[in-house]
């Protein structure tokens, strides 16, 4: 499949888990990849591993909470036709364990890093004639989480700029979506378990998983596949849309 043949895609957070998944899966398909990743050797990683099959991918180092970070590397892309806010970090508390210190570092990366890609982004694809938006929200987007304040939040704010986005510019030929992931496998998860667990790392990661009706995590895989068809031409009619990937949390819990 080429899908994505000669089409200018960054995504962010791509060296690890999800944005990893992503930027292999699109890269396979055609899609240049511009990997936007503040640790410069994990997007290297990422970067070669496409190069080297056969794709076509190019590392940046950017921290996305950074909008002069941002602002230069998407001044270095002449075409932007996809963009994939994936990068994000987590929070653990509710809110009387979050200090302002707390919220302020979760809020530059998951809020403000969405807010710099898409302002940066945005009037190439509006001279160009279109382009398509995807953010990663979560279902916490949606649902009350336990000790996820800060995270929730976050990602309550992603969900809303991404309908603010669709309807802003729909006129423009710009999709906007985003995916509601519950919990994927990812190195976050075994780093979270061997911090907080690591006596009974295997009885909490059952725990964990066995949160989705489904009896298990995501596989980065998994949303992949899906962030690929929302970002193909395949998918032109959807706008404004949040997509679960939950393993029946929303529905079935």
């Amino acid at each position: 499949m080429a899908r994505f043949e000669g089409k200018q895609v960054i995504v962010t957070g791509a060296g690890v888990g999800i944005g990893r998944a992503i930027a292999m899966k699109i890269g396979s398909e055609g899609g240049v990849i511009h990997a936007f990743e503040r640790d410069e050797s994990s997007g290297e990683e990422v970067a070669k591993i496409i190069n080297d099959a056969g794709g076509n991918a190019i590392a940046y180092s950017v921290d996305v909470s950074s909008e002069s970070a941002v602002e230069a590397a998407v001044a270095s892309i002449d075409r932007i036709d996809v963009l994939v806010n994936n990068a994000g970090i987590a929070s653990v508390g509710n809110i009387e364990d979050t200090t302002g210190a707390e919220m302020d570092r979760v809020y530059d990366v998951n809020v403000k890093g969405v807010f710099h890609c898409v302002q940066k982004a945005l009037p190439k694809m509006k001279s160009q004639g279109g382009g398509v938006i995807l953010n990663m929200a979560s279902i916490a987007s949606r649902l009350g989480i336990k000790d996820r304040f800060a995270y929730s939040m976050t990602k309550g704010a992603v969900f809303a700029m991404t309908l603010s986005i669709a309807k802003d510019y729909v006129s423009h030929g710009i999709r906007c979506n985003c995916l509601c992931p519950a919990r994927v496998h990812t190195p976050f998860v075994d780093a979270y378990l061997d911090e907080h667990f690591k006596d009974n790392k295997e009885e909490v990661f059952q725990e964990l998983s066995a949160y989705q009706p489904i009896g298990r995590m995501a596989d980065p895989e998994e949303i992949a596949e899906l962030a690929a068809f929302l970002c193909s031409d395949a998918a032109q009619f959807i706008t404004g849309s949040a997509y679960d990937i939950d393993g029946g949390v929303t529905n079935l819990r």
